[in-house]
């Protein structure tokens, strides 16, 4: 068989995998979708066949999504050539916990490993604009990274809060910018207490 025969089939695999991630991404941004596999693989152009080979169930499929959605925060967080503010990410990573409430639904069938690991890769991509906010006291000076954690459980409190899912996802909203409008007031440590802190 000549060399690089296999890469074709390789890159196919590649792209058909990534399709179906960004197919899940945009039915789980849905509300109106159901986030069947089938659809999935129908919006993604591959077969069912294809899909189970790539993803043998949703949470194998769940985990990548985030492991994707988290790609891009990072990739967004860490471009030194267009530096975004730290409350214009967060407000993304919270808002995303409203429009895609499917996959945080699917997020607590992971296994306890998976689900600590994504929750480490999102704080890491927002400690640094936290930082650099701080230092620019643009933001409280003692709000901590592992307090990102905190507001993500009020968000997912608030949201699963009522059976009345509009009304929920409007008390989602005000709680993210009552929680951002507390965050650029100034704390009782001095701005860049995160700082200091880390090096305990």
């Amino acid at each position: 068989m000549p060399y690089g025969a296999g890469r074709p089939r390789r890159q196919d695999a590649q792209r058909n995998r990534l399709a179906i991630i960004q197919a899940a991404v945009g039915m789980m941004s849905d509300p109106r979708s159901l986030g069947v596999m089938p659809e999935i693989a129908r919006r993604a152009g591959v077969g069912q066949a294809t899909l189970y080979r790539h993803f043998p169930d949703r949470n194998a499929l769940a985990d990548a999504v985030i492991a994707y959605e988290i790609s891009r925060l990072e990739a967004c967080a860490g471009d030194p050539d267009r530096p975004v503010a730290f409350r214009d990410l967060l407000r993304e990573v919270l808002h995303a916990q409203i429009t895609m409430r499917s996959l945080v639904t699917l997020t607590h069938r992971l296994d306890t490993g998976a689900r600590e690991r994504h929750k480490r890769r999102i704080v890491a991509a927002l400690a640094g604009p936290l930082q650099r906010a701080q230092e620019r006291r643009e933001v409280r000076g003692d709000f901590h990274p592992h307090d990102l954690e905190l507001l993500f459980g009020m968000v997912e409190g608030v949201l699963h809060g009522g059976e009345d899912l509009a009304a929920a996802q409007a008390a989602a909203r005000r709680s993210i910018e009552l929680m951002l409008d507390g965050l650029s007031r100034c704390g009782p440590s001095a701005p860049g207490a995160y700082v200091s802190g880390m090096s305990r």
